[in-house]
């Protein structure tokens, strides 16, 4: 099933950055998908409403509100690399991601999520790129965020408020670019 092309074509560019997090937060709404509408198996494993207590699966898990704030701050669209992306790099960002946490979550999406949700190789390379420029990122670990105290900022002002390193994103950006040239979120970047 693709995309209806108004979601498969939102996307706020790293340089269009003036704009408030508020106003880039907004844009994503009108496309944005209901916490409910989020298939059970997903919810489980990306949500931390469903962990266990004292048991947390899979590092840097936000609700579905939050995931649409990283999509803005880190300028990843909806397409499928784009999530692999925004959620790799919000796990990496906590630094405490195993390798044994991350091969989990590849088995999960690869395998075990919907059809429609489920990641390719392709997309689980760029997850786990991301996993590993988020450990690196010198950013808030952007499970503990509340972005709302951020929504009077312009998204370069976010960005440099919660240590995230556009220049960082911009180089590797360009290394997606060049790896995968077939795929549209890649050469959007």
């Amino acid at each position: 099933m693709a995309l209806p092309e108004r979601i498969a074509n939102w996307h706020l560019p790293l340089d269009q950055d003036q704009m408030t997090l508020h106003e880039a937060f907004a844009s994503i709404q009108a496309i944005a998908l209901k916490q409910e509408d989020i298939p059970l198996i997903i919810q489980l494993v990306e949500n931390p409403k469903w962990d266990l207590p004292g048991i947390d699966l899979f590092s840097g898990a936000t609700n579905l509100h939050d995931h649409d704030y990283i999509h803005c701050l880190l300028a990843r669209g909806v397409l499928p690399k784009d999530e692999a992306f925004t959620l790799g790099f919000t796990m990496g960002s906590t630094n405490r991601v195993t390798t044994t946490e991350e091969r989990l979550y590849s088995f999960f999406a690869k395998y075990l999520y919907p059809k429609v949700y489920q990641m390719n190789d392709e997309d689980l390379r760029v997850f786990k790129d991301a996993v590993r420029l988020g450990y690196i990122s010198d950013c808030t670990p952007l499970d503990k965020v509340r972005f709302e105290d951020y929504n009077h900022l312009s998204l370069a002002a976010a960005r440099e408020a919660l240590g995230i390193e556009k220049d960082l994103l911009a180089a590797y950006y360009a290394i997606e670019k060049k790896r995968y040239p077939d795929s549209r979120e890649s050469q959007r970047l």
